[in-house]
């Protein structure tokens, strides 16, 4: 780290020292660098990770502006549920295919520089189109703009995770991408909690509700997707000039795609990529629906509402860095899933069936959405050899965004055919499928003697020993 710093302060100071060119050693001493000009130093590392944060806020608060204006957007373009579902099943269609290719094209062809421009840029001008489509009554425009956004979205986030394991190391990474996980919930929160107050307020300035009223206000919603692609602007000239003084070689994904190890993917990995559709399946479409859920049943204000329909993100803010750390602790993967799993079933039957405050069902629904992924995604890497997890991860990707095209189309026509009644069964039937998919994988893992339910200490142990 010395040799760094000098180096670091010779660069900038014009150059290598004399002395290498045969002037006398005695130079003078550089002075030092400021703590947050240093790329070295911690202060600077801090700085780059507030960036990195604030990376994806933009796509994270965006994502969720359909669900938080989902009266508005039904009445104002005259659209039936089915139809308004199709702006979250537009943004997944490109990602069932990016979810592949995002990782080479950071890493082979853009750069993890110029990469995260571009798909900072495709978030904003999605957003742009998303909005215009409002402003012109246009409902098509509106979903071509989802899906431009979409181009964007998920691959920005793969584009997050590169430039945080480029910069920090070791025990650093886990507590990273706890943060980065947590400024993502806020974005989310932020939006259901402001978007349906800012349409009012757009609402007064003009007289009268509308889709321009709409459009205007997705427009104002899009300038954190504008703050987000200064962030990208912003660490791509610090990742350059880190670069240039350290010697800090660009980021790489470290994903290694081939389509061909699918066929030797096991049976436990295609239990765990049912166990992640089949969840997520009830979670992300429900919250797309669920503000005129919580106001039909459940008789709360447009902004109450709103409220609890965000208190999945807001417990899983802080719950996700902390869940993190407990399964790392303890090991027992499967269980934790397992009890994920149940909680989620039981929040989803409390929500059908009864009129308790539906608070204590969100609630559990939270904190078993933030165990799941905790518990669930680094499974991957225990059932996959080294040189297929980048394909193991994408496809896990894939399907998920397939299924989330295909279940918010299906979801929309339950609601507009039958009623919030019969698509929460159908929620139901899709965590209890879920659920029997992780009972499946204790038993075939049981029976193979697997290391997917091992404590902490047995694969530490395990790890000591491959070591000898």
């Amino acid at each position: 780290m010395e040799e760094d710093d000098e180096e670091a302060r010779a660069l900038l100071e014009g150059g290598p020292s004399e002395a290498g060119r045969g002037a006398p050693a005695t130079s003078p001493v550089p002075a030092a660098l400021p703590a947050l000009c240093d790329p070295s130093r911690l202060a600077h590392r801090l700085l780059v990770l507030l960036l990195m944060c604030f990376l994806g806020f933009g796509s994270y608060f965006c994502y969720d502006n359909p669900a938080a204006l989902q009266t508005q957007v039904k009445r104002d373009m005259q659209v039936n549920t089915t139809k308004f579902m199709l702006l979250y099943a537009w943004y997944s269609w490109p990602n069932v295919v990016l979810c592949f290719f995002g990782g080479f094209l950071i890493d082979r062809v853009f750069g993890i520089r110029w990469g995260t421009i571009i798909f900072s840029c495709f978030v904003c001008i999605g957003q742009v189109i998303f909005a215009l489509g409002g402003i012109f009554n246009a409902f098509w425009l509106m979903e071509f703009g989802r899906f431009v956004f979409g181009i964007g979205g998920e691959s920005l986030a793969v584009a997050q995770n590169t430039y945080a394991v480029s910069w920090f190391k070791g025990k650093e990474l886990n507590l990273v991408f706890g943060l980065q996980l947590s400024m993502a919930r806020i974005g989310s929160t932020v939006n259901m909690n402001l978007m349906g107050w800012l349409y009012s307020k757009v609402e007064a300035s003009l007289g009268s509700a509308g889709h321009t009223t709409l459009g205007i206000t997705l427009m104002i919603g899009g300038i954190t997707c504008i703050l987000s692609l200064i962030c990208a602007l912003v660490l791509a000239y610090l990742d350059q000039r880190a670069e240039r003084i350290l010697h800090k070689a660009q980021g790489k994904t470290g994903e290694v795609i081939k389509l061909t190890d699918v066929k030797d993917f096991s049976l436990p990995l295609w239990l765990i990529f049912i166990i992640c559709v089949c969840y997520y399946v009830a979670v992300f479409p429900f919250i797309g629906l669920g503000k005129v859920f919580f106001t039909e049943k459940f008789g709360f204000s447009s902004q109450a509402a709103s409220a609890i329909n965000s208190i999945v993100y807001v417990i899983s803010a802080p719950m996700s860095p902390i869940f993190g750390i407990l399964v790392d602790k303890t090991g027992k993967n499967i269980i934790w899933v397992l009890c994920a799993v149940v909680t989620t079933l039981a929040a989803h039957i409390m929500l059908a069936f009864t009129l308790w405050n539906p608070w204590i069902a969100m609630c559990l629904l939270g904190l078993s959405y933030s165990l799941l992924a905790c518990a669930l995604w680094p499974m991957v890497a225990f059932v996959v050899p080294e040189h297929q997890l980048g394909t193991a991860y994408g496809f896990m990707q894939s399907i998920q965004n397939l299924g989330l095209a295909i279940i918010s189309i299906i979801a929309g026509m339950i609601l507009d055919t039958r009623g919030y009644l019969f698509l929460e069964v159908f929620f139901i039937a899709c965590v209890s499928l879920s659920l029997l998919s992780v009972v499946l994988l204790y038993v075939v893992n049981r029976a193979r003697r697997g290391n997917l339910n091992y404590s902490a200490r047995q694969r530490e142990e395990i790890k000591l020993s491959h070591a000898e």
